[in-house]
């Protein structure tokens, strides 16, 4: 048994029963990273001494109550971990070392979690193919020409080429469901507010939300319940119940109503595509759900309004990058202004500083007003859309990608053309709504993603779903052949 193969549940099953130890499904992880991690490049820093030591205590405390005591994942690098490196992706954090957890590594660590590395991503989650990594691209475990997608795109490839259990990534306008829906795997945006921002490096502090990759639903399901609630060290987490969100895993979507909007299947989006959403429609209807084409028409908008929004918020955020108080400094300068510019100059890459100079001049005086508020009054129409949707219907159904995974330096040189490979996703995150993306179909042997998108703090309906369309389909069943 190729125990890096294991879903969560699974390995949980073979520890509670003594049947495996910790130690064991640890080096099993390690070993494959070894194998594959050449051709794959998903980790920035693999902590295999701790990981080992880590797995020796949960063997030798033998509590496995928790269903995650004792299983690897892997951790997306702009998540703080103490005492192991969390850089971003960015030279300007070569050497970050935090001092303190993350609140979801915190919860991670709580459930006897084995945190086996840090997983490679575009630099500062500013991207959508993990190219924009200052170290190196990672690549698709599907075809090791293509790109995994981003900004996740290192835990997601962790994840598809079973390099670790499972893993965490952060979303801000897709990062989690367009690398998923690219790399075969299961990947979901809670709710804005549902899962603690506290100590995830911000992007864009009213967009970003940390997120579970995983082999299946169930899996997920298990990841949300342990990383899921409220936190008064973030300010934006919401003060919620949290449900068990294994007891939304049922097979049923009897009487459900779905909404599949026309914009999503427009211009730009493949043949292949557009027919696997349609035949995931047709597989919902079959189980018992109706659904109907409905309309989204402020969604040729929301792109533009987030290329504006997010960067605004990314010049605010990146303006503590001064090599002052942490992080890499400049080492020839003249005054603390020279200080300033060459720090940043030499820390961050073109696509970090091409959004820095966006959202600046979005933000400046005489802009203001033409820019950024427009943009946001796009928000709140976008968001208007998903509130009179979901007065009709339970769930909306759409790609999470327009195509499959790309191959690598294809889009590099036209940012417009990369920045489409989220138009599926970003209006989600303007509405700070949940959705997930599953394996519903595959392109010349690539993955095709569904996304699923719910009403606010309605994760369990998108994961019953989600669960629903799995069981009755063996998509999620095949794995890339490394």
């Amino acid at each position: 048994m190729d125990l890096n193969r294991l879903t969560i549940h699974e390995a949980h099953e073979l520890l509670s029963k003594r049947e495996i130890s910790s130690v064991e499904l640890t080096k099993a992880v390690l070993h494959r990273i070894e194998e594959v991690e050449e051709k794959v490049r998903a980790y920035l820093t693999v902590d295999e001494d701790r990981a080992i030591e880590m797995s020796k205590k949960v063997d030798e405390e033998g509590d496995f109550s928790s269903p995650l005591s004792g299983i690897p994942v892997a951790i997306k690098d702009n998540i703080c971990t103490r005492d192991l490196k969390t850089t971003c992706a960015s030279r300007i954090l070569a050497n970050f070392v935090p001092p303190y957890d993350a609140t979801v590594s915190e919860r991670l660590k709580a459930k006897k979690a084995v945190i086996i590395g840090k997983t490679n991503m575009d630099e500062f989650a500013m991207g959508s193919s993990t190219e924009n990594s200052a170290f190196f691209a990672t690549r698709n475990p599907w075809d090791v020409d293509r790109v995994p997608g981003g900004s996740s795109g290192g835990s997601a490839a962790a994840v598809a080429a079973d390099e670790c259990i499972y893993a965490l990534g952060s979303d801000t306008g897709g990062s989690i469901r367009q690398p998923a829906s690219y790399c075969g795997v299961v990947g979901l945006k809670p709710t804005y507010g549902r899962v603690s921002r506290y100590g995830l490096v911000a992007y864009a502090s009213s967009l970003d939300q940390i997120g579970p990759l995983t082999k299946d639903v169930t899996d997920c399901a298990l990841v949300l319940n342990a990383i899921a609630g409220w936190d008064e060290r973030d300010s934006t987490s919401a003060n919620l119940p949290v449900p068990d969100f294994t007891k939304s895993l049922v097979e049923d979507v009897k009487g459900m109503k779905m909404g599949l909007p026309k914009e999503y299947l427009g211009e730009g989006v493949e043949p292949e595509v557009k027919e696997a959403i349609l035949s995931a429609a047709r597989v919902f209807e079959k189980l018992g759900a109706s659904v109907e084409e409905i309309s989204l028409p402020h969604t040729e908008y929301a792109l533009w309004a987030y290329y504006i929004i997010a960067p605004a918020e990314a010049s605010s955020n990146l303006a503590r990058y001064d090599g002052i108080r942490y992080g890499v400094r400049a080492k020839d300068y003249e005054d603390l202004l020279d200080l300033y510019k060459k720090t940043r100059s030499e820390g961050f890459g073109r696509e970090v500083k091409r959004r820095i100079m966006l959202g600046t001049y979005a933000l400046s005086s005489g802009y203001y007003d033409a820019y950024y508020l427009k943009a946001m009054k796009v928000r709140t129409l976008v968001k208007a859309d998903f509130d009179r949707a979901f007065e009709k219907y339970d769930l909306i159904i759409a790609p999470t990608a327009p195509t499959p995974a790309f191959k690598l330096g294809e889009k590099t040189g036209d940012p417009l053309k990369m920045y489409m490979s989220d138009v599926c996703t970003i209006p989600v995150n303007m509405a700070g709504l949940p959705a997930i993306s599953i394996p519903c179909g595959f392109s010349g042997g690539l993955p095709i993603g569904l996304q699923i998108i719910g009403k606010p703090f309605d994760e369990a309906t998108v994961l019953r779903a989600a669960y629903t369309f799995e069981r009755a389909t063996d998509f999620n069943s095949r794995k890339p052949a490394l």
